[in-house]
């Protein structure tokens, strides 16, 4: 738990500017921007694959392999855009930054779409053998794509970020202060994931079929005038905004840290922490919201802020590649603590990748029929899943918060990991429903003699697949809420956009890994039983299914040892009467459910 610094400023007036930026009234502004932003997103992504191969008449394989690589690359840019906000631009400024790249990309998308020179000419194979693109069409695609890339990397990490920012400076009278600010915060990233789902809902129904039935002019026409629609959105609130000041980059400070603990690396640590090297000026920048107290865990950084002969020059200003702060080895302490219990979503994102991959292969041999004349469209199929997450998140602050609240006695109803590890077990499920469902399938295929025959429909209806999308959902509305939540409630204040580009390099990782999974069964049953093969009716897609069942189990293990270990970062705040600073765990409340005990480990009850 994050506590403020409002209290520290004893200038009334400056105090009062202060409270009158931020809260709730900020988030029309910001959530509107969201969601424009979002659904101009997942409009312009949602179909390109059609666009590349239809429009642009790429082979498919080059088409995907282009759209693989874009993927990418836009989950990776935010670790870039993290670092410009956090070191030097601000996450305002970021923003915006990202926002206008996206928009030049997705101008550059509708230009292409829109000039007939900037694409192939029409086909009808075999009469019109079809053109492949040109090089210099191809080459304002990729420059599209490109701004497209570098904009995810400035908004991603700095947009559910900053939106947490308008609480950190809110304080309410008496003791309940930490409480209000987290129980806002709490509902804010509720918030921030319910309007993201409903943007990209929004976006798979309305832009894919205007983009099919009316043109690909207006298909990314409508999600650039989304974009243009949420940069303006987002300006208007400027005056309203709590704008928290960049102090200086981040990887650069753990890199002394690490640096000056190597190089004292044979110095005893002193039992003392007290004797450590302290300087709250230095730290002021960085630790507006208190600084971070010393740790017993990882001591070894600890040497950083030992001091040395010649460690300080006679001015009095350390050498900072000898010579560390504790708030800044106990951030560096932070990011190494949290690293295991993110590493744990990785896998999460591996399990979901087959939604987008194998289940859409099974839809395809299966009844789509909804009426007479019309079938549901198998990637469609995903909009079960947003749908269950929405339905999730707009129940769970009305009615599961309550009833949890009765039983835990929690403000928050459950704790930020018992969230995480709701969700990773509903996961659980999920990837286990899936194996149930394809071995239906298959006992059905093989019932109608249709096993050599992938091209046929499979007399089962489409709708078994329901179930596993639905549960996804509602399994990701606990642990992507919960895993956010926790990378920027636990990350030092001085790098939350970098702790949040880390939920998104957890995606793309987990993504790889699903392609590195299916590469390495694919070789070890080749020759016997061939799980992952073309005719999906022959093969044992469900095999692969009960192998990842028993990945993600192993997986929700790992996250409760992690958990069981894992010491919340404790926070120095000031106190209200005076001047004087109290230390405080204030995060071990969250983590054990109740007030008492240490916060280095602690359970789900």
């Amino acid at each position: 738990m994050v506590t403020t610094a409002a209290a520290v400023r004893s200038d009334g007036d400056g105090e009062q500017k202060k409270r009158e930026k931020g809260g709730f009234k900020t988030m029309p502004l910001i959530l509107a921007s969201e969601i424009c932003d979002r659904f101009s997103m997942a409009g312009f992504g949602a179909n390109l694959i059609t666009y590349l191969t239809q429009q642009l008449h790429l082979p498919l394989v080059e088409a995907s392999n282009t759209l693989t690589n874009f993927s990418g690359t836009s989950s990776l840019t935010p670790i870039l855009g993290a670092l410009a906000a956090d070191s030097f631009a601000g996450r305002f400024w970021t923003i915006i930054a990202g926002s206008v790249f996206y928009q030049i990309g997705m101008i550059g998308l509708v230009v292409s779409a829109l000039i007939r020179s900037l694409r192939p000419p029409p086909c009808t194979p075999p009469a019109i053998p079809c053109q492949r693109a040109s090089g210099l069409q191809l080459a304002v695609l990729y420059l599209s794509l490109l701004c497209t890339s570098l904009g995810s990397g400035g908004i991603r990490p700095c947009v559910v970020a900053f939106g947490a920012d308008q609480f950190e400076h809110q304080k309410q009278p008496g003791g309940a202060e930490a409480a209000a600010v987290a129980e806002r915060k709490r509902r804010y990233f509720n918030l921030y994931f319910f309007t993201m789902g409903f943007a990209v809902l929004l976006a798979l129904t309305v832009v894919v079929y205007i983009q099919e039935n009316v043109g690909w002019g207006w298909g990314f026409g409508i999600p650039a005038i989304g974009m243009f629609v949420s940069i303006v959105v987002f300006l208007i609130g400027y005056p309203l905004y709590v704008l928290l000041k960049p102090g200086g980059s981040p990887f650069t400070r753990l890199t002394q840290v690490v640096v000056a603990a190597f190089k004292k690396r044979n110095a005893a640590v002193p039992e003392d922490p007290g004797m450590l090297y302290q300087d709250k000026e230095l730290d002021a920048l960085i630790s507006t919201n208190g600084r971070l107290l010393h740790t017993n865990q990882l001591t070894f950084f600890d040497r950083a802020a030992i001091v040395t002969p010649g460690d300080i020059s006679g001015p009095g200003q350390p050498n900072l590649w000898r010579l560390s702060t504790v708030h800044r080895v106990e951030e560096l302490k932070s990011i190494v603590r949290l690293l295991p219990i993110w590493s744990a979503g990785i896998m999460l994102a591996t399990a979901g990748s087959h939604n987008y991959t194998f289940t859409i292969m099974q839809a395809r041999t299966m009844d789509r029929r909804i009426t007479g004349h019309f079938e549901i469209p198998p990637a469609t199929l995903s909009i079960f899943s947003t749908t269950a997450m929405l339905f999730t998140l707009a129940l769970y602050d009305r009615a599961f918060v309550p009833l949890a609240r009765r039983v835990t006695g929690l403000p928050s109803g459950i704790t930020i990991f018992q969230r995480m590890a709701i969700g990773l077990a509903i996961s659980v499920v999920s990837v286990g429903a899936a194996a149930l469902v394809e071995t239906k399938r298959r006992g059905t295929a093989a019932e109608h003699g249709l096993v050599e025959n992938p091209a046929a429909v499979v007399p089962i209806s489409v709708f078994w697949l329901v179930p596993q999308f639905a549960i996804h959902g509602i399994g990701d509305a606990f642990s992507s809420v919960g895993m956010m939540e926790f990378l920027y409630d636990q990350a030092p204040e001085s790098m939350r956009s970098s702790a949040v580009a880390l939920f998104w390099l957890a995606a793309a990782l987990g993504n790889y890994m699903g392609t590195v999974l299916v590469t390495v069964v694919q070789r070890a049953t080749r020759g016997h039983g061939d799980w992952l093969q073309d005719n999906i009716n022959r093969g044992r897609i469900d095999n692969y299914y009960w192998l990842v069942t028993c990945i993600m189990v192993l997986n929700l293990g790992y996250y409760l040892v992690c958990f069981h270990f894992y010491t919340m970062k404790p926070v120095e705040v000031a106190d209200e009467q005076g001047d004087h600073d109290k230390e405080f765990e204030l995060s071990s409340v969250r983590k054990n459910g109740n007030g008492g005990g240490g916060a280095a480990a602690g359970g789900f009850v």
